[in-house]
């Protein structure tokens, strides 16, 4: 059932190998030098410190928040400067010159930021392989409006698949 009861065996035979006497002898040195003053310093017990507050600190944060106060305060106690007169007397009312709302298309940009071959593959109805290509760009279209200045951009990404026929050799 045990498959591992030979190798619990040969491992409990096992000892450990005895303590070179170099090693005994520079630990006896380190003990006899610890022993003598000379050893490593340990931690100690330090003494507990007596809470001194900073008064020179609370007083000048003390006045710098009641000055931000009395500032905020004024501020607030100023009465406001526009009268009511533009409340009371609404602008009339007049149509806006109408705007021909007619854009013009401006500039037209194609960038191809992939492109990829797939292989030989035979089109529908066709005998010959023709040659795969698979592009992808990103097209973006710019229209103005001549009278107002406005513009309009629009960016779209395309994807195009290109059949080229193989050429017979």
């Amino acid at each position: 059932m045990n498959d591992f009861s030979e190798l619990e065996a040969e491992l409990k035979k096992l000892r450990p190998r005895p303590v070179s006497p170099d090693l005994s002898a520079r630990i006896e040195v380190s003990l006899a030098q610890e022993a003598a003053g000379r050893g490593v310093a340990t931690a100690g017990v330090l003494p507990k410190r007596k809470f001194r507050p900073n008064w020179f600190a609370l007083g000048l944060g003390l006045a710098a928040a009641a000055t931000f106060l009395i500032l905020a305060r004024v501020n607030v106690d100023r009465p406001s400067k526009s009268t009511g007169l533009a409340l009371l007397t609404p602008a009339p009312i007049t149509p806006a010159a109408k705007a021909v709302d007619s854009f013009v298309p401006a500039a037209m940009t194609q960038v191809v930021y992939d492109t990829k071959d797939e292989g030989l593959h035979f089109a529908e109805g066709k005998d010959e392989p023709m040659r795969r290509v698979r592009s992808r760009k990103r097209e973006t279209v710019q229209w103005k409006n001549p009278q107002t200045g406005a513009s309009l951009r629009v960016t779209y990404p395309t994807e195009e698949v290109t059949l080229v026929p193989v050429s017979g050799q």
